[in-house]
């Protein structure tokens, strides 16, 4: 192991709230959640070439596999775009649009209800972007239509922005739906299901002395680190910090491998 290796480690390990890593060998079961995009994976230009940080998928296959951890994915992007692009088999259960959807390891597929207002709101809201010009930017999903500008110079940004704020405006505090911004870009969804609602719901399976960690990096995981705080650890992973209310924060991709191998090692789990 490099000094360089050591110091992230060393450094890494003291930053951890309350000795977390020290309660994993004396559980029997354990829970790991886990954002995708910007947390186990970077930003792509491309959406559909988001594929993990390396070594990461091996990271996350052993935790499943050899340290009684229930590994969860949860994700503002549709359930099935995950598996192709983690690839691994089997995938951990993931939760995607915000817990709308749910796909398990075996591939069980469920979807929460969408009612008909906000189903045709939804509709309505993508036929005014593409009337506006944007299809190319415009994302459909199970309760949400969102629209990406990552790729975008600034003053383009500027512009798609303003429009998809005046297209989903009408939109808000009806049938349930609720204006977000994520990082790179804003969405009209569903109101009823949130990452803290998710974690919520993964949380009720499992008694209180099952240690578990969320580690996030969007606006949107914000709902899930407040859910978890008190009860677990929540963890910012960004090249660069912000205000959040997660309780340590970590940098993608070196400390990202350090705690999933720090996860490993205090399990006793096979690298």
């Amino acid at each position: 192991m490099s000094i360089s290796t050591v110091a992230i480690r060393s450094a890494l390990a003291a930053s951890i709230p309350s000795k977390f890593f020290d309660r994993l060998p004396e559980s029997r079961e354990r829970i790991l959640l886990l954002d995708y995009d910007g947390t186990i994976a970077p930003f792509s230009v491309n959406r559909n070439q988001a594929f993990p940080y390396p070594a990461v998928p091996e990271l996350i296959d052993s935790i499943m596999s050899t340290c009684r951890t229930r590994v969860a994915l949860i994700s503002g992007r549709a359930a099935k775009e995950i598996p192709p692009l983690l690839g691994l088999n089997p995938h951990p259960e993931i939760w995607g649009s915000y817990g709308t959807e749910r796909l398990d390891s075996s591939g069980k597929y469920s979807l929460a209800e969408v009612g008909d207002g906000a189903r045709q709101a939804l509709a309505e809201a993508d036929a005014a972007l593409q009337q506006q010009g944007l299809e190319e930017l415009v994302e459909q999903k199970p309760g949400a239509v969102a629209v990406h500008w990552r790729t975008l110079g600034r003053s383009r940004m500027e512009e798609v922005r303003a429009k998809a704020y005046r297209v989903f405006s009408p939109f808000v505090g009806t049938n349930q739906l609720l204006l977000s911004e994520f990082d790179g870009g804003i969405e009209l969804r569903l109101r009823t299901r949130n990452k803290g609602d998710v974690v919520r719901e993964v949380l009720s399976s499992h008694g209180a002395e099952v240690p578990v960690a969320y580690l996030g990096n969007d606006p949107t995981d914000e709902d899930a680190f407040r859910t978890l705080n008190g009860r677990g650890l929540t963890v910012l992973v960004r090249t660069s910090s912000r205000f959040t209310a997660a309780q340590m924060w970590i940098r993608p991709p070196e400390e990202l491998v350090q705690f999933l191998g720090m996860w490993i090692q205090a399990c006793g789990g096979a690298m």
